[in-house]
């Protein structure tokens, strides 16, 4: 195959959810020495690109966009140590820390919004389910995000949204990071509410508010 066939490829194994032909193609392009900003930039995300716009057609549902998702990562689990190698920086997206907020220990939501970030070329720190506040800006800080995205699936627990807004408020550091909220019970009116920078109602609409965000 020549290359725009290999990245023809690479493409249609992340549409297809193809997870081993992902990583098999990610192993094959660091063996062939080729451009692996490329190889990341024309050949897989463009096949992220395409599971967007599948699911946002209605075409595709949550079991192919979980599929795709767990593809991407697997075939950006062998390009990311072979660029540190190589010492070639990747083309991020941005910084997101994500997290269940504390009392809360549904993480199902928030998993598929972390994969379908880092799938779209954001660099993801995970910190899990029933994440403390104050652990939220630690890594916040320490990571130097850009966005800090707060998940709650319980309106018990959706307080604590507000509550990590107030945080940042009484630390004199609000503006510093974009707060982003979701989770079953979250709606945009309380976002607006608490002063959050963005909601979104799924994990696509998360990564489109994201980019969208970065340009601004």
């Amino acid at each position: 195959m020549n290359r725009e066939e290999i990245l023809k490829k690479m493409a249609e194994s992340i549409v297809l959810g193809q997870r081993e032909d992902a990583k098999r193609l990610a192993e094959d392009a660091v063996a062939g020495r080729m451009d692996l900003n490329e190889v990341i930039d024309k050949g897989f995300v463009p096949g992220i690109q395409k599971v967007g716009d599948l699911w946002e057609s209605g075409d595709y549902f949550l079991p192919e966009l979980i599929s795709s998702a767990e593809s991407m990562k697997a075939a950006m689990a062998v390009l990311q140590p072979a660029l540190a190698e190589a010492r070639i920086q990747a083309r991020s997206e941005g910084r997101v820390v994500i997290g269940t907020i504390e009392g809360d220990i549904h993480d199902i939501g928030k998993n598929l919004v972390a994969s379908m970030l880092g799938a779209n070329g954001f660099d993801v720190i995970d910190l899990g389910a029933d994440v403390k506040l104050e652990r939220f800006l630690e890594e916040a800080e320490n990571r130097d995000a850009d966005f800090i995205c707060l998940s709650a699936l319980l309106t018990t627990t959706m307080l604590g949204q507000k509550r990590f807004i107030e945080l940042l408020e009484r630390k004199n550091i609000r503006r510093r990071f974009r707060v982003l909220v979701g989770g079953a019970p979250v709606t945009r009116k309380w976002a607006e509410d608490i002063g959050a920078d963005g909601y979104a109602e799924n994990a696509l609409a998360a990564v489109r508010l994201a980019k969208e965000m970065m340009k601004s």
